[in-house]
């Protein structure tokens, strides 16, 4: 069973997030960057299902230099390679540009079943899982609490509102993971030492036979055109109780729309 992984390093979603001002693009090169924190259930889900069937783990990375802290992580729990797709005509590329990367990477590379977080929390669009399944042609399961590998089909449970649906689809496939999913292993020393002399190959554009003018901010579908930073916080309403706290309160609520 060969599993691919698709890993994204992002900005600390606990840290204070900024722009870039000369292109309003996200800045990584002064942020406190991590792995995503969804990809780690994804990882953990490909080494359970590695652990069950056997095979191997690839890690899967479009990102700059920098990005290889969030492999070093991945190979550290487990995975056994990993590929790295950097190339600084990337810069600034949208969901559909990125997707076209990911797919000419995937592409270099036999797999059985595709992993990945169901959202990245620097962008949260949560549609590269669809973007992959259109341009290869292969099925998609998306929002999975719970996945099953067997028969050459995999299948998973997808919360819903009062319970969860049953989605099955046969291999090759791509499958997205929530939080719910299970609870990443946290990196042993010696995995973290093992992980120094695990394979990581480098691809750029070229390597892919991609047009770096058919990536980037340039030829983006979208772009940040403005931004501001959050306002202050001010000074909160003091609702004195005479009797009618209550009133005031429930006023001071629906004046805010709140209710």
């Amino acid at each position: 069973m060969n599993i691919v992984v698709l890993v994204k390093q992002v900005p600390d979603s606990g840290s204070e997030r900024k722009l870039d001002p000369s292109d309003n693009t996200v800045a990584r090169a002064t942020a406190d960057n991590v792995i995503n924190e969804m990809d780690e259930y994804a990882i953990e889900e490909a080494l359970t299902v590695k652990e069950a069937h056997g095979g191997e783990v690839t890690i899967l990375t479009v990102g700059p230099d920098t990005a290889t802290d969030a492999i070093r992580k991945a190979l550290s729990m487990g995975a056994d390679k990993a590929v790295h797709v950097s190339d600084p005509a990337i810069h600034g590329s949208c969901a559909v540009q990125t997707s076209a990367v990911i797919a000419a990477a995937l592409g270099t590379l036999e797999y059985d079943l595709v992993l990945c977080g169901a959202e990245a929390t620097d962008a949260q669009l949560s549609v590269m899982p669809a973007l992959l399944a259109e341009r290869l042609g292969l099925p998609q399961l998306s929002g999975a609490r719970k996945l099953t590998v067997e028969g050459g089909m995999a299948k998973i449970e997808r919360q819903t509102d009062g319970g969860y649906w049953e989605v099955e689809a046969p291999l090759p496939a791509i499958v997205s993971t929530w939080d719910t999913i299970n609870e990443p292993r946290y990196p042993s020393f010696k995995g973290i030492m093992a992980a120094k002399k695990k394979p990581v190959q480098t691809l750029t554009l070229a390597d892919l036979g991609i047009d770096p003018s058919t990536v980037g901010l340039a030829s983006a579908t979208s772009a940040v055109v403005d931004s501001a930073g959050r306002p202050p916080k001010g000074e909160g309403v003091k609702v004195t109780d005479e009797g009618d706290g209550a009133d005031k309160l429930v006023g001071y609520l629906a004046a805010q729309k709140i209710v």
